[in-house]
Protein backbone atom coordinates (compact mmCIF):
# COMPACT_ATOMS: atom_id res chain seq x y z
CA UNK A 1 0.00 0.00 0.00
CA UNK A 2 1.41 3.38 -1.04
CA UNK A 3 1.41 5.87 1.82
CA UNK A 4 4.09 8.24 0.51
CA UNK A 5 3.04 11.32 -1.44
CA UNK A 6 3.24 10.76 -5.18
CA UNK A 7 3.43 13.77 -7.52
CA UNK A 8 2.88 14.02 -11.26
CA UNK A 9 1.57 16.25 -14.06
CA UNK A 10 -1.83 15.03 -15.26
CA UNK A 11 -2.65 16.11 -18.81
CA UNK A 12 -6.39 16.40 -19.41
CA UNK A 13 -8.11 15.89 -22.78
CA UNK A 14 -9.13 19.54 -23.12
CA UNK A 15 -5.57 20.89 -22.98
CA UNK A 16 -5.20 21.67 -19.27
CA UNK A 17 -2.55 20.02 -17.11
CA UNK A 18 -2.98 19.71 -13.35
CA UNK A 19 -0.05 19.04 -11.02
CA UNK A 20 -1.29 16.41 -8.59
CA UNK A 21 -0.43 14.82 -5.28
CA UNK A 22 -1.71 11.42 -4.16
CA UNK A 23 -1.44 8.58 -1.70
CA UNK A 24 -2.89 5.11 -2.02
CA UNK A 25 -3.24 2.48 -4.70
CA UNK A 26 -4.96 3.33 -7.99
CA UNK A 27 -8.24 1.48 -8.32
CA UNK A 28 -9.22 1.87 -4.67
CA UNK A 29 -12.27 4.04 -3.81
CA UNK A 30 -11.30 7.63 -4.53
CA UNK A 31 -11.30 10.66 -2.26
CA UNK A 32 -10.63 13.85 -4.23
CA UNK A 33 -9.45 16.95 -2.32
CA UNK A 34 -9.75 20.52 -3.68
CA UNK A 35 -7.84 23.39 -2.06
CA UNK A 36 -8.66 27.09 -1.89
CA UNK A 37 -6.93 30.48 -2.04
CA UNK A 38 -4.07 31.15 -1.47
CA UNK A 39 -3.11 27.55 -0.88
CA UNK A 40 -2.19 24.49 -2.91
CA UNK A 41 -2.66 20.73 -3.02
CA UNK A 42 0.00 20.20 -0.34
CA UNK A 43 -2.35 21.46 2.42
CA UNK A 44 -4.14 18.09 2.23
CA UNK A 45 -1.01 15.94 2.73
CA UNK A 46 -1.93 14.81 6.26
CA UNK A 47 -5.38 13.76 5.08
CA UNK A 48 -3.99 11.98 2.00
CA UNK A 49 -1.70 9.93 4.20
CA UNK A 50 -4.36 9.21 6.82
CA UNK A 51 -7.15 8.01 4.56
CA UNK A 52 -4.85 5.99 2.30
CA UNK A 53 -3.77 3.75 5.18
CA UNK A 54 -5.48 0.32 5.23
CA UNK A 55 -6.75 0.79 8.77
CA UNK A 56 -8.44 4.06 7.72
CA UNK A 57 -10.12 2.76 4.60
CA UNK A 58 -7.22 2.35 2.21
CA UNK A 59 -8.62 4.99 -0.12
CA UNK A 60 -6.94 6.33 -3.21
CA UNK A 61 -6.50 9.99 -2.19
CA UNK A 62 -5.78 12.61 -4.86
CA UNK A 63 -5.31 16.37 -4.48
CA UNK A 64 -4.78 18.43 -7.62
CA UNK A 65 -3.42 21.93 -7.73
CA UNK A 66 -6.32 23.74 -9.35
CA UNK A 67 -5.74 25.51 -12.64
CA UNK A 68 -3.77 28.68 -12.02
CA UNK A 69 -1.87 27.25 -9.04
CA UNK A 70 1.61 25.84 -8.53
CA UNK A 71 2.66 24.00 -11.71
CA UNK A 72 -0.84 23.47 -13.12
CA UNK A 73 -1.84 25.24 -16.33
CA UNK A 74 -2.48 28.94 -15.74
CA UNK A 75 -4.37 30.51 -18.66
CA UNK A 76 -4.04 34.29 -18.87
CA UNK A 77 -7.65 34.89 -19.91
CA UNK A 78 -9.83 35.60 -16.87
CA UNK A 79 -12.77 33.91 -18.60
CA UNK A 80 -10.82 30.62 -18.41
CA UNK A 81 -11.51 30.61 -14.66
CA UNK A 82 -15.29 30.58 -14.93
CA UNK A 83 -17.06 27.76 -13.15
CA UNK A 84 -17.79 25.67 -16.25
CA UNK A 85 -14.06 25.35 -17.03
CA UNK A 86 -13.12 24.52 -13.45
CA UNK A 87 -15.82 21.83 -13.34
CA UNK A 88 -14.51 20.42 -16.61
CA UNK A 89 -11.06 20.00 -15.04
CA UNK A 90 -12.43 18.05 -12.08
CA UNK A 91 -14.66 15.81 -14.19
CA UNK A 92 -11.71 14.94 -16.41
CA UNK A 93 -9.61 14.11 -13.36
CA UNK A 94 -12.39 11.88 -12.00
CA UNK A 95 -12.52 10.13 -15.38
CA UNK A 96 -8.78 9.56 -15.24
CA UNK A 97 -8.94 8.02 -11.76
CA UNK A 98 -12.31 6.23 -11.79
CA UNK A 99 -13.07 5.76 -15.46
CA UNK A 100 -16.08 7.25 -17.29
CA UNK A 101 -18.49 4.49 -16.14
CA UNK A 102 -19.25 6.03 -12.80
CA UNK A 103 -22.04 3.58 -12.04
CA UNK A 104 -19.34 0.96 -11.45
CA UNK A 105 -17.38 2.97 -8.89
CA UNK A 106 -18.06 6.70 -8.67
CA UNK A 107 -15.95 9.08 -6.65
CA UNK A 108 -16.37 8.08 -3.00
CA UNK A 109 -16.27 11.68 -1.81
CA UNK A 110 -15.32 15.13 -3.03
CA UNK A 111 -13.70 17.07 -0.16
CA UNK A 112 -13.07 20.77 -0.58
CA UNK A 113 -12.23 24.05 1.15
CA UNK A 114 -12.69 27.72 0.18
CA UNK A 115 -12.52 28.16 -3.64
CA UNK A 116 -12.16 24.41 -4.00
CA UNK A 117 -15.54 24.24 -2.30
CA UNK A 118 -17.03 26.63 -4.84
CA UNK A 119 -15.96 24.23 -7.58
CA UNK A 120 -17.21 21.24 -5.59
CA UNK A 121 -20.69 22.76 -5.12
CA UNK A 122 -20.94 23.12 -8.90
CA UNK A 123 -19.73 19.57 -9.58
CA UNK A 124 -22.24 18.13 -7.10
CA UNK A 125 -25.10 20.21 -8.50
CA UNK A 126 -24.42 19.52 -12.16
CA UNK A 127 -23.08 15.96 -11.98
CA UNK A 128 -24.46 14.22 -8.88
CA UNK A 129 -23.92 10.83 -10.51
CA UNK A 130 -20.15 11.37 -10.41
CA UNK A 131 -19.81 11.27 -6.62
CA UNK A 132 -21.35 9.49 -3.65
CA UNK A 133 -20.72 12.13 -0.97
CA UNK A 134 -19.69 15.76 -0.64
CA UNK A 135 -17.61 17.31 2.16
CA UNK A 136 -17.31 21.10 2.30
CA UNK A 137 -15.10 23.04 4.72
CA UNK A 138 -15.80 26.77 5.10
CA UNK A 139 -16.93 27.39 1.56
CA UNK A 140 -20.33 29.03 1.17
CA UNK A 141 -23.12 27.46 -0.81
CA UNK A 142 -23.86 29.84 -3.71
CA UNK A 143 -27.46 30.35 -2.62
CA UNK A 144 -26.69 31.52 0.90
CA UNK A 145 -23.62 33.46 -0.24
CA UNK A 146 -25.60 35.37 -2.86
CA UNK A 147 -28.33 36.15 -0.35
CA UNK A 148 -25.80 37.43 2.21
CA UNK A 149 -23.89 39.52 -0.33
CA UNK A 150 -27.14 41.15 -1.40
CA UNK A 151 -28.81 41.59 1.99
CA UNK A 152 -26.43 41.19 4.94
CA UNK A 153 -24.24 44.22 5.77
CA UNK A 154 -22.01 42.14 8.05
CA UNK A 155 -21.14 39.65 5.31
CA UNK A 156 -20.76 42.44 2.79
CA UNK A 157 -18.17 44.03 5.05
CA UNK A 158 -16.48 40.69 5.72
CA UNK A 159 -16.16 40.08 1.97
CA UNK A 160 -14.86 43.56 1.12
CA UNK A 161 -11.32 42.21 0.70
CA UNK A 162 -12.50 40.55 -2.52
CA UNK A 163 -12.70 43.96 -4.16
CA UNK A 164 -8.98 44.43 -3.58
CA UNK A 165 -8.08 41.00 -4.93
CA UNK A 166 -9.71 41.77 -8.30
CA UNK A 167 -7.59 44.89 -8.83
CA UNK A 168 -4.88 44.76 -11.55
CA UNK A 169 -2.08 45.56 -9.09
CA UNK A 170 -3.09 42.96 -6.50
CA UNK A 171 -0.55 40.29 -7.50
CA UNK A 172 2.35 42.74 -7.48
CA UNK A 173 1.43 44.11 -4.08
CA UNK A 174 0.92 40.65 -2.60
CA UNK A 175 4.27 39.36 -3.90
CA UNK A 176 6.33 42.33 -2.72
CA UNK A 177 9.02 41.90 -0.04
CA UNK A 178 9.00 38.10 -0.20
CA UNK A 179 5.19 37.88 0.08
CA UNK A 180 5.15 39.97 3.23
CA UNK A 181 1.46 40.84 2.87
CA UNK A 182 0.48 37.26 2.05
CA UNK A 183 2.06 35.99 5.25
CA UNK A 184 0.55 38.96 7.06
CA UNK A 185 -2.90 37.82 5.98
CA UNK A 186 -2.28 34.33 7.35
CA UNK A 187 -1.03 35.63 10.69
CA UNK A 188 -3.41 38.58 11.02
CA UNK A 189 -0.52 41.09 11.16
CA UNK A 190 -1.63 42.82 7.94
CA UNK A 191 -4.92 44.47 8.77
CA UNK A 192 -5.56 45.90 5.30
CA UNK A 193 -7.20 42.60 4.38
CA UNK A 194 -7.95 41.59 7.94
CA UNK A 195 -11.23 39.93 7.05
CA UNK A 196 -9.42 37.38 4.91
CA UNK A 197 -8.13 35.54 7.99
CA UNK A 198 -7.77 37.71 11.08
CA UNK A 199 -6.30 35.33 13.62
CA UNK A 200 -6.52 36.98 17.03
CA UNK A 201 -4.95 36.45 20.41
CA UNK A 202 -7.45 33.61 20.78
CA UNK A 203 -6.29 32.05 17.50
CA UNK A 204 -2.56 32.71 17.03
CA UNK A 205 -1.19 31.16 13.86
CA UNK A 206 1.11 28.67 15.61
CA UNK A 207 0.64 26.34 12.65
CA UNK A 208 2.53 28.75 10.37
CA UNK A 209 5.93 27.20 11.05
CA UNK A 210 9.02 27.85 8.92
CA UNK A 211 8.38 24.59 7.08
CA UNK A 212 4.77 25.55 6.33
CA UNK A 213 5.90 29.01 5.21
CA UNK A 214 8.33 27.37 2.81
CA UNK A 215 5.53 25.29 1.29
CA UNK A 216 3.35 28.35 0.83
CA UNK A 217 6.24 30.28 -0.67
CA UNK A 218 6.95 27.48 -3.14
CA UNK A 219 3.38 27.69 -4.46
CA UNK A 220 3.27 31.49 -4.56
CA UNK A 221 6.58 31.70 -6.43
CA UNK A 222 4.88 30.02 -9.38
CA UNK A 223 2.62 33.07 -9.66
CA UNK A 224 -0.43 34.60 -7.99
CA UNK A 225 -2.46 35.74 -10.99
CA UNK A 226 -4.15 32.37 -11.47
CA UNK A 227 -5.53 32.27 -7.94
CA UNK A 228 -6.66 35.89 -8.17
CA UNK A 229 -8.44 35.17 -11.45
CA UNK A 230 -11.00 33.08 -9.55
CA UNK A 231 -12.17 36.28 -7.87
CA UNK A 232 -12.09 38.23 -11.11
CA UNK A 233 -14.11 35.62 -13.01
CA UNK A 234 -16.91 35.45 -10.43
CA UNK A 235 -19.52 38.18 -9.85
CA UNK A 236 -20.11 36.94 -6.29
CA UNK A 237 -18.52 39.84 -4.43
CA UNK A 238 -19.86 42.94 -2.69
CA UNK A 239 -21.21 45.67 -4.92
CA UNK A 240 -19.23 48.91 -5.27
CA UNK A 241 -19.89 52.23 -6.95
CA UNK A 242 -18.20 50.92 -10.10
CA UNK A 243 -19.14 47.24 -9.98
CA UNK A 244 -22.62 45.81 -9.31
CA UNK A 245 -21.06 42.54 -8.15
CA UNK A 246 -23.57 40.19 -6.55
CA UNK A 247 -26.37 42.75 -6.69
CA UNK A 248 -26.80 41.99 -10.40
CA UNK A 249 -26.79 38.18 -10.01
CA UNK A 250 -29.71 35.77 -10.01
CA UNK A 251 -29.28 32.00 -9.66
CA UNK A 252 -32.15 29.68 -10.63
CA UNK A 253 -33.28 27.24 -7.90
CA UNK A 254 -32.25 24.19 -9.92
CA UNK A 255 -28.65 25.44 -9.94
CA UNK A 256 -28.62 25.43 -6.14
CA UNK A 257 -29.87 21.90 -5.49
CA UNK A 258 -27.47 19.35 -3.99
CA UNK A 259 -28.82 15.80 -4.05
CA UNK A 260 -25.81 13.90 -2.69
CA UNK A 261 -25.29 13.42 1.08
CA UNK A 262 -23.30 16.42 2.26
CA UNK A 263 -21.12 17.13 5.29
CA UNK A 264 -20.52 20.83 5.97
CA UNK A 265 -17.76 21.66 8.46
CA UNK A 266 -17.83 25.30 9.52
CA UNK A 267 -15.17 26.99 11.66
CA UNK A 268 -17.18 29.42 13.75
CA UNK A 269 -14.48 32.11 14.02
CA UNK A 270 -13.98 32.54 10.28
CA UNK A 271 -14.34 36.31 9.98
CA UNK A 272 -14.33 36.29 6.18
CA UNK A 273 -17.15 33.73 5.87
CA UNK A 274 -19.59 34.24 8.70
CA UNK A 275 -21.72 31.51 10.31
CA UNK A 276 -24.83 33.13 8.78
CA UNK A 277 -23.79 31.45 5.52
CA UNK A 278 -24.86 28.09 6.95
CA UNK A 279 -28.43 29.24 7.58
CA UNK A 280 -31.26 28.07 5.32
CA UNK A 281 -29.30 25.32 3.60
CA UNK A 282 -32.02 22.70 4.17
CA UNK A 283 -33.93 24.32 1.31
CA UNK A 284 -31.12 23.36 -1.08
CA UNK A 285 -29.57 20.23 0.48
CA UNK A 286 -32.05 17.61 1.71
CA UNK A 287 -29.35 15.31 3.13
CA UNK A 288 -27.14 17.70 5.09
CA UNK A 289 -25.00 17.22 8.18
CA UNK A 290 -23.76 20.56 9.54
CA UNK A 291 -20.90 20.43 12.07
CA UNK A 292 -19.87 23.75 13.66
CA UNK A 293 -16.25 23.79 14.83
CA UNK A 294 -15.58 26.13 17.71
CA UNK A 295 -12.32 27.96 18.35
CA UNK A 296 -11.26 27.70 14.71
CA UNK A 297 -10.77 30.18 11.86
CA UNK A 298 -10.81 29.90 8.10
CA UNK A 299 -7.59 27.87 8.33
CA UNK A 300 -9.20 25.07 10.34
CA UNK A 301 -7.50 22.36 8.27
CA UNK A 302 -4.17 23.68 9.60
CA UNK A 303 -5.46 24.47 13.08
CA UNK A 304 -7.44 21.34 13.88
CA UNK A 305 -6.43 18.61 11.40
CA UNK A 306 -7.32 15.78 13.79
CA UNK A 307 -10.85 17.15 14.24
CA UNK A 308 -11.32 17.57 10.49
CA UNK A 309 -10.08 14.04 9.84
CA UNK A 310 -12.36 12.60 12.53
CA UNK A 311 -15.47 14.34 11.23
CA UNK A 312 -14.79 13.15 7.68
CA UNK A 313 -14.08 9.62 8.90
CA UNK A 314 -17.37 9.59 10.82
CA UNK A 315 -19.23 10.69 7.70
CA UNK A 316 -17.75 8.24 5.22
CA UNK A 317 -19.60 4.92 5.03
CA UNK A 318 -17.81 1.56 5.28
CA UNK A 319 -16.06 0.75 2.03
CA UNK A 320 -17.65 -1.84 -0.17
CA UNK A 321 -15.37 -3.00 -2.99
CA UNK A 322 -16.66 -5.21 -5.75
CA UNK A 323 -14.72 -8.50 -5.82
CA UNK A 324 -12.45 -9.10 -8.76
CA UNK A 325 -13.97 -11.22 -11.49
Amino acid sequence: MQTDIQTWQQALPHGITLSCRACGEPGRPLLLFLHGFPEGAWVWDALLRHFSRPENGGYRCVAPNLRGYERSSAPEDVKAYRAKHLVQDILALIDNECGPKTEDQPLAALIAHDWGGAVAWSVANQHPDRLRQLVIINSPHPGTFLRALQQDPAQQAASAYMNFLVQPEAATQLAAKDFERMFGFLTGQDTSLQSLTAPTADHPAHWLTPAVKAQYREVWQQGLQGGLNYYRASPLRPATANDPGASAVQIPPEALRIEVPTLLLWAQDDVALLPCLTEGLDAHIPDLKLVPIEQATHWVVHEQPARVIQEIANFLPPICIKPAQ
